[in-house]
């Protein structure tokens, strides 16, 4: 019985093919560039770097949820569809941290090569098919980003921290205050405090 054949010399095995393939990148085998045939995607993918503004944002690495329909029309690949992702940040007002979902609501051409809406938009303007493939990353990336809000808060009326002691003013009683000295009167103040020793006055030290 003749022996099993070995593998060829640096063939990848088909797990560390799929690990080595960028989820975010679609094939449109499938799909075909018949005008009007259409394809679910429900696929979840980890964040890359950059889907954030300076106080929150989706850690990298974090499960992105695509639920997609891709349609083929004369022009390209209509993408649409909703995305969610998990965001953590930190409060613009009290400092806290945040930790919410976003869901938002995404819809992008992209444009075949040689197609009318290539050759009259400008190349930042407008996505296109890479041969058989979509790269959905920089539509999700750009959508994120400008759903962020650039000053979050843990909440819509959050007070913030107070000025004098940094606490949170709403953890604090509605009645907290701090005595306040004017700087011009700072050093009168302390003339007319009677040092430690005479009557009135406080001495630590003494027995």
């Amino acid at each position: 019985m003749p022996a099993a054949p070995l593998p060829r010399s640096g063939a990848a095995s088909t797990d560390a093919r799929r690990l080595s393939v960028n989820p975010w990148r679609i094939e449109l085998r499938e799909l075909g560039r018949r005008a009007g045939s259409m394809q679910e995607l429900e696929r979840t993918v980890p964040a890359p770097e950059g889907f954030r503004v300076e106080l929150i944002g989706v850690p990298a690495g974090a499960p992105v949820q695509l639920h997609l329909r891709l349609e083929a029309v004369m022009e390209g690949v209509l993408v649409s569809g909703t995305v969610e992702a998990p965001l953590v940040g930190q409060c613009a007002r009290c400092l806290d941290d945040i930790e919410d979902t976003l869901s938002l609501p995404v819809q992008e051409l992209f444009a075949y090569e040689g197609s009318t809406t290539e050759a009259t938009s400008d190349e930042d303007e407008v996505r296109l098919v890479e041969g058989e493939r979509i790269d959905l990353e920089p539509m999700v990336r750009d959508a994120v980003v400008l759903a962020l809000p650039l000053s979050p808060t843990c909440t819509d009326d959050c007070s913030g921290l107070c000025v004098d002691c940094g606490e949170r003013l709403d953890d604090l009683p509605d009645d907290h205050s701090h005595d306040v000295v004017d700087p011009r009167w700072a050093g009168l103040a302390g003339k007319l405090t009677p040092p430690p020793g005479t009557p009135g006055g406080s001495n630590p030290k003494e027995n």
